[in-house]
């Protein structure tokens, strides 16, 4: 195999998230007819990638629009059967396929409960865009490794273009603008200094705070999903705890860094690793070793920061024997109830 629908479809996240940039009139019109100043929370749902996207949609909401955000539980809907009191919420629920049947009744019961629901899909077409009031599409067309790479990226690209219509924000929506540009160049990012250490890890850590914990989480999913490796993605200070106990010479640590509040404590907690011998890999910041851009939007570098770490575990996958489109027990469209 000398190349991957993975590979292809990372190289395609560029003009993904072009796409959705020009789709920022009908994201307005989203926002001005939502009106979310009686809204007393907001409620996000998704699973796996989507929810990865969803925590930083969380961070995002809340720094941003100064709302309460919740992680909806489906199973409250579809398996203890208890409505939720939702009424003036804003309920966002985001989905590739838009197919798992937790996530249309979870959609159903807020919206029915007087939440204004909105579906951020790939799929416009489907159960969970038909039951939410309004749809902003990914656009980022079919995706036929397993692995979600490209509707990931435009998941968290349309979820900031919905927050910067919201919050009328100027700068996320000028930083929007220059994210296609950024993907394009993180696809010459050379990250597979990793791969020496992952050949003999037992497990691996992938760390970050605040806006980038889900490209933390969505880079430990994948290590797990494609390279069989045991992974875990967690905010830099849970590493501070109970879970720094199981680090040695066989865990590395891969950390993002971004130029805003966080990266003091980031700062401080690589050092401290470092002078412990745990393989560090920390992109971001001045004593970064892994190849990075310059700094741009901390709202927008999570999102590239996923293009060079893709390409790394597809790449890794390969000189593995293992087909990163296709991992074992696994399908690319998975329900759940």
């Amino acid at each position: 195999m000398t190349t991957s629908a993975m590979a292809s479809e990372i190289g395609e996240s560029a003009d993904v998230v072009a796409r959705i940039v020009r789709n920022r009139p009908a994201t307005r019109d989203i926002a001005q007819r939502i009106g979310i100043g009686s809204a007393p929370l907001c409620v996000v749902c998704g699973r796996g990638s989507s929810g990865h996207a969803g925590v930083f949609l969380r961070y995002l909401v809340e720094t941003r629009l100064r709302l309460p955000v919740s992680a909806s539980a489906p199973s409250v809907i579809t398996a203890f059967r208890t409505p939720l009191m939702l009424r003036h919420a804003l309920f966002i629920v985001i989905s590739q396929s838009g197919r798992s049947p937790d996530l249309v009744a979870a959609t159903r019961s807020a919206r029915a409960a007087g939440a204004r629901t909105i579906a951020i899909v790939n799929a416009t077409s489907s159960p969970v865009a038909d039951e939410a009031e309004f749809v902003v599409p990914i656009e980022a067309g079919r995706e036929h490794s397993v692995a979600a790479t490209k509707t990931v990226i435009g998941s968290m690209a349309a979820s900031a273009g919905l927050v910067a219509e919201l919050a009328e924000d100027r700068l996320l929506r000028s930083s929007l603008d220059r994210l296609p540009e950024r993907l394009h160049r993180a696809l010459a990012l050379d990250w597979s200094k990793i791969a020496d250490d992952l050949v003999k890890a037992s497990a691996v850590f992938v760390a970050a705070r605040g806006l980038g914990l889900g490209s933390a989480r969505e880079i430990a999913l994948k290590l797990s999903e494609i390279l069989r490796l045991p992974s875990i993605g967690l905010s830099a200070a849970e590493l501070q705890h109970g879970p720094r106990a199981a680090l040695s010479s066989r865990t590395p640590v891969v950390m993002l860094r971004l130029m805003d509040e966080t990266a003091v404590t980031v700062d401080a907690l690589a050092e401290e690793l470092r002078g412990q011998k745990i393989a560090l890999h920390l992109c971001g910041g001045p004593h970064g070793s892994l190849p990075w851009l310059a700094e741009d939007d901390p709202a927008t570098d999570p999102i590239t920061m996923l293009v060079p770490a893709y390409r790394m575990i597809e790449q890794t996958a390969r000189a593995c024997g293992f087909d990163p489109d296709r991992p074992p027990r696994l399908s690319k469209i998975t329900e759940t109830f």
